[in-house]
Order: structure tokens, then C-alpha cells, then sequence
């Protein structure tokens, strides 16, 4: 297939931000594209070679790239430099340098889709000394043949700047018209991607078979399935209107929720994010086996560091010296930890999804010792509200950050967020206090002790209906020096010349950044705004919502994909829980 046919369906989509609009491109795509490569068209739409867990990263630094595209072209590097300063985009450059080409290519090879997948899949298992140069051979090679518009995208692709506003479900969507003829079809689609999170996969089986192909997809060891999610509440009373019997009180601890993947002597942890983190735990490598009691096994837990002396939680903040390349042994002796097993999702060849809370809890009793390394997390059923109270405040005076309250009759929801899981938080008991986790768009620059850093932070909620960026609020305040270079840092390589389109703000930043990083706010309150965009027209006409007197909590939440930030229902039914108890204390 020609990668032209790709090249310019990016290019139709990048000119766009209507939903409908890009899915019905995609969908003229998929509909010429074989069953035998949608794969690799699949995962080259994300701008990858494979899913998330499996790692595969071509990583490519930009200077590399225009080393190449000097090599290929014969324009130096200091002008490619100037053009690429000139425009913001290394993309689009790429295409003005092609344009400008002055050597001639005397036998020339058609860029196809399986030429580009396979070249980059050659430059991402290159290692050792001469791996820069051989990557910079195979991208010149590559765009020696490549017009302007597919010189345009391989260059955006290799250089992890495919930005094109879509995201998963819509291509889940493009996909179900294409080969199904219908929307209707999506949630099949959708199933198997929750429970194999591969969308090369899930592409391949309904271009092969249709939606009969999906119905044959199942949990499996070490394909780890997308994670469900909670609700949140602010109170007892709040819970028991969404469950209304009996339901199972857990404690809500202040770690690293990680998937536990183990066949054998093979063990595989993933983070919430679907990222292999393995590496950052070899102790539980090394010692989990003989805590359960399986062959194969996927189990959620979360991981805390503790203060081996009395057996304290540590916060969050302390778990993350753990990411680190190098000195992981110093890092295990320095921050040790706890494994807290809280569910079981697949054990020795049985999916665990479909069978109830309270039934996995038993297997989970079941197969897990409890030792100093492994616990099961406390539980507790719970009927009257101050059973509720009680048990919140034992998770408290034990270190942690609150209860999450289980539905027992309900089944595990991969990849949803729903009312079957509530977690109760002491904050949210507060006026608002509650936090939220909320993504970094653009910055504004500092003044006075702030001057050559950034003074405050635009962040912004996720819209999954949308696939959008609202803006929520402004925050300048909860910043340390430390914090306030560490920002600096982290944020640097993700500058955008112009406003990600799926940014919506009424807010001009002085900084855009690619919607990436994801931080903990609290604020007071939430008001109606002019100018911010999260639930616009839905509360009041012509207004927003936003956050009043919000400030940074301190944490930086790594293993949070901005798809996991706090989404714009989430912001709208707190808002109305917030209106309701204002009410209430009137009425009162």
C-alpha cells in the first residue's frame, strides 16, 4: 500500500478538529487499507510500532533527524536548522526542505505503508555505539524517496510529533463503520481493546472477520487489560444513594497502582498506564512467587513505600525515587515498599471479569499469603452510613488517603469509569477540597523570585466525548523553587510553537505545551467563568466552569496518561454535588 494514501489522509485530518470529520477520513482509509497491514496502519496513526506495554520506542532525537534530512537532501544543516526555527514544525519543515531539493535520486523506491513500518522498526531495535548513525542512514534513506507530504509525516512520526487530535475511541469508531457499517458495533470493538489493549490487534481481527472476530478475544497473561476506574463521592450518604445495599469498604492507599502479570517463574508489572515498570521493582520480582498460590495470574495492587521502622505509609512523592534508570538496587534498599493486592482479574486460565466483586475477593483470599512484602488490602462490608465513618477514619489514622466502596454484585468494567467503584477521599469532604487531577497545556511566564521560570500553569480537564482540552483554571500557587525547576525541566521538551487544537482556552499562554503531564490540584470551590471552557452552555449559557483559589498539591502524577485526568463529568457532578449542599445548609 502506498504511504501516500496514509501521508494524505493525515494531512485532510490535521486540517480539521470536528470528530466526525476525522473519523469519517479514517474510515475512507481503512476501507482501501488490506486486512493483512491495518495493523501497522493502526499503530502508525498513534504514532507507534506496537502497543504501549510492549515498549518499542523509536526515539529518535531531532538533531539526528536533521542530520538526515541534510544527508538526504544536500541543504545544510544550519539552514534546515533556520526553517525549522522559521515555521515551529519539524514536520512541515521537512516538507519545505523536500520541496527545495537540489540532489537527484536516480533509482528511486516507492514508499510504501510496510517499507516505512518495517525502516522504523529497524531504527527502534538499533542499540550501541553506532546506532545513531545507522538510525540516521535508514531516515535518509527513507526520505531520499519521499515526496514533500510523506517526507512531512515520516518526519513527524520519527520525531514523536504525530499530533493529529485523535484518540483511541475514534478510531475504535472508524473502524466499526468501516468494517462492520455501523457505530452501533463499537462497544464489541471496544471490548476487546479493554481487555488486550492492542488496537494493531483489534484492527486486524474485525478488518479479517467482521465483529464475530472480537467476540473471540479474552483476557490473557501478559496482554494487560485497561484498567477500571472510580467514581469519586464526598461523603457516606453521597455513596449509599449510588449503592444502595451492601457494599465492601476498602482502603484507598496514597501509591502506585500497578497490573501484576505472573506465568511460571515470569512476572511483568504495568502501571496504570499500561507502561512495563518491572524494572523499577525487581524485589517484587524476586519475592512475590512465593506469596501466591497460581500458575498464572493477573492481580491489581498498589504499591506503597514505607518506613521500614513502624511500618508507616509514605506518600506518593517518596515511591517515585523509585523511577529511575540507573542505581535500582540503591533505590530498593533506600524506599522500600509494600505490595497491597486488591483484585484478581485472571487466574490459571479463567477470566475473572465477569464473575462478581465479592466472588473475586474470595479467590483473591484464596491464592495471596499475607506477609511483612504482601498484604491484601483491608476490607470491610459496610451497611449504615457510620460504618462507613468508622471505617474512613481507621484508613486515616492508618496513613491512608481514604476508602474506595465496591458494589458486591458487580462485575470488573475493563476500561470504564462507573458508580460500581466510589472512592471517598477526608478532602472531598471539605467545601470542595477535593483534588483533581488535572493536565498542563501552557504556562505564563514568572516575575520577581520567579523570573526565568514559569510563574503559573494553565491546566485543563479532558473531554473524552470531544477528545478536546478545556482550560479549568490558572494555578500559581503550591510551588516550591524545587518544583519550579523541576517544571522547567519536564516541560521543555514539550513546547509547541502554536496551540495544540484540541486546546480550548479563553486564556492566551505565554507557553503551549503538548497536552502530556498531569499534576494534583485542589481548590475551594467551583464557579461559572467567562473565559474558562470546561462544560461551556451546559450550566449557564455562554459560561464555563472553573476552579476558585486552586493550588498545586505537590504531586506530579506520572503514571496518568492526560486520557486518566479528571474528566469534564467529573467536574459537572461536583459542581451540582457542591450547589447541593449549599442548598441543604440553607434549608437548615
Amino acid at each position: 500500500m502506498k504511504f501516500s494514501l496514509v501521508a494524505d489522509t493525515l494531512g485532510y485530518m490535521e486540517g480539521t478538529t470536528k470528530r466526525l470529520e476525522l473519523t469519517q477520513h479514517l474510515v475512507d482509509l481503512f476501507k482501501i487499507t488490506s486486512s493483512e497491514i491495518i495493523s501497522k496502519v493502526a499503530y502508525l496513526l498513534q504514532g507507534k510500532l506496537r502497543p504501549e506495554h510492549e515498549g518499542v520506542e523509536i526515539g529518535v532525537a531531532e538533531k539526528i533527524a536533521i542530520r538526515a534530512l541534510s544527508k538526504s537532501t544536500g541543504v545544510p544543516v544550519l539552514k534546515i536548522e533556520h526553517e525549522y526555527k522559521k515555521v515551529g514544525d519539524f514536520g512541515q519543515a521537512t516538507a519545505n526542505i523536500l520541496e527545495q531539493k537540489t540532489q537527484t535520486t536516480f533509482l528511486k523506491e516507492d514508499i510504501t505503508v510496510e517499507r516505512v513500518y518495517d525502516t522504523l522498526f529497524k531504527i527502534a531495535s538499533l542499540k550501541g555505539n553506532r546506532s545513531q548513525d545507522m538510525k540516521m542512514k535508514y531516515i535518509s534513506s527513507l526520505l531520499n524517496d519521499a515526496s514533500p507530504t510523506e517526507g512531512r509525516f515520516i518526519a513527524k512520526i520519527i520525531t514523536a510529533n504525530l499530533r493529529l487530535g485523535v484518540a483511541d475511541y475514534t478510531i475504535l469508531d472508524a473502524l466499526s463503520i468501516a468494517f462492520t457499517g455501523s457505530k452501533e458495533n463499537r462497544p464489541l470493538l471496544e471490548h476487546a481493546y479493554n481487555v488486550c489493549s492492542d488496537l494493531g490487534r483489534v484492527a486486524e481481527a474485525v478488518a479479517k472477520n467482521g465483529a464475530s472476530a472480537l467476540k473471540s478475544f479474552q483476557v490473557s497473561v501478559f496482554s494487560p487489560v485497561r484498567p477500571m476506574l472510580a467514581e469519586r463521592v464526598k461523603s457516606a450518604q453521597e455513596a449509599h444513594e449510588k449503592i444502595e445495599t451492601e457494599f465492601a469498604a476498602e482502603y484507598k492507599l496514597d501509591g502506585e497502582r500497578v497490573q501484576l502479570h505472573m506465568q511460571k517463574d515470569k512476572i511483568i508489572l504495568y502501571s496504570r498506564s499500561l507502561e512495563n515498570i518491572t524494572n523499577y521493582y525487581p524485589d517484587i520480582v524476586e519475592k512475590i512467587g512465593k506469596s501466591i498460590k497460581a500458575n498464572e495470574v493477573i492481580l491489581e495492587a498498589e504499591i506503597v513505600a514505607i518506613n521500614e521502622d513502624t511500618g508507616e505509609f509514605l506518600p506518593f512523592q517518596e515511591l517515585m525515587h523509585r523511577r529511575r534508570k540507573y542505581n535500582i538496587a540503591k533505590a530498593v534498599q533506600d524506599y522500600p515498599i509494600t505490595v497491597n493486592f486488591f483484585d484478581v482479574l485472571f487466574v490459571d486460565s479463567k477470566s475473572c471479569l465477569d464473575i462478581s466483586y465479592k466472588e473475586r475477593r474470595h479467590v483473591l483470599e484464596n491464592i495471596v499469603n499475607d506477609d511483612s512484602f504482601v498484604k491484601i488490602m483491608p476490607m470491610m462490608l459496610v451497611k449504615t452510613d457510620d460504618e462507613v465513618e468508622d471505617f474512613l477514619e481507621n484508613a486515616i489514622n492508618s496513613g491512608c488517603e481514604g476508602l474506595m466502596l465496591k458494589q458486591l454484585d458487580s462485575p470488573y468494567r475493563a476500561g470504564a469509569r462507573a458508580s460500581n467503584w466510589l472512592k471517598l477521599k477526608r478532602e472531598y469532604r471539605n467545601e470542595l477540597g477535593d483534588s483533581l487531577d488535572l493536565v498542563v497545556v501552557g504556562a505564563f511566564y514568572g516575575r520577581g523570585r520567579r523570573t526565568g521560570r514559569y510563574g503559573a500553569l494553565l491546566l485543563s480537564t479532558y473531554d473524552e466525548e470531544a477528545d478536546r482540552y478545556p482550560s479549568v483554571c490558572k494555578v500559581g500557587t503550591g510551588f516550591t523553587d524545587e518544583s519550579l525547576d523541576q517544571f522547567y525541566q519536564i516541560l521543555s521538551d514539550k513546547i509547541r510553537i502554536k496551540k495544540d487544537p484540541r486546546i480550548d482556552s479563553g486564556l492566551e499562554a505565554d507557553v503551549w505545551f503538548e497536552p502530556e503531564v498531569v499534576i494534583e490540584v485542589v481548590a475551594s470551590e467551583i464557579t461559572l467563568s467567562p473565559i474558562h471552557k470546561v462544560a461551556l452552555d451546559k450550566i449557564r449559557k455562554g459560561s464555563g466552569l472553573a476552579l476558585r483559589f486552586p493550588k498545586f498539591t505537590g504531586k506530579i502524577r506520572f503514571e496518568k496518561t492526560p486520557e486518566n485526568a479528571t474528566s469534564v463529568n467529573e467536574v459537572i457532578t461536583m459542581y451540582n454535588s457542591q450547589k447541593k449542599v449549599v442548598q441543604d445548609e440553607k434549608q437548615f
